[in-house]
């Protein structure tokens, strides 16, 4: 008799969430060597902004609910502005920033192609969304 793999399941509504300041937190759903890759739930209030930082793997962003805006860093002036249903890839090694431009809630599935989520804050680093206009760092990304 031969077994068959178990699927995994996880449960939003059962995930505990971590606080990423007074703007957001975060609920892992599936990660830490379960699997090949890393999954949680992002939720965002307006105003919440990224650190800028980078992950040694692709990271995935699909909105679940609002619209978030993100871009690699240089790019700050042409933010991409996605919607419900969208999705981004961000390259591996590849320094980048999303936030909530509002007006309402920001939640999105992270997809870290990842058993581990790793994030490298770049410290000290001056975003802004145009020019003359900056943007307050939050702590977490």
């Amino acid at each position: 008799m031969s077994s068959h793999p178990v699927p995994t399941v996880a449960r939003l509504a059962e995930s505990d969430a971590v606080s990423f300041g007074p703007l957001s937190h975060y609920n892992k759903l599936i990660g830490d060597g379960v699997l090949p890759i890393f999954t949680g739930v992002q939720t965002c209030a307006p105003g919440y902004q990224t650190a800028l930082h980078w992950h040694p793997y692709v990271e995935y962003l699909f909105v679940l609910e609002g619209v978030l805006e993100a871009w690699t860093e240089g790019e700050q002036d042409r933010p991409h502005r996605l919607g419900v249903g969208d999705m981004i890839a961000l390259p591996a090694n590849t320094p980048h920033v999303f936030r909530n431009p509002g007006p309402g809630t920001l939640r999105l599935l992270g997809i870290h192609h990842s058993p581990a989520r790793v994030v490298n804050r770049i410290e000290g680093a001056t975003t802004r969304v145009a020019p003359g206009a900056p943007i307050k760092l939050n702590d977490s990304a």
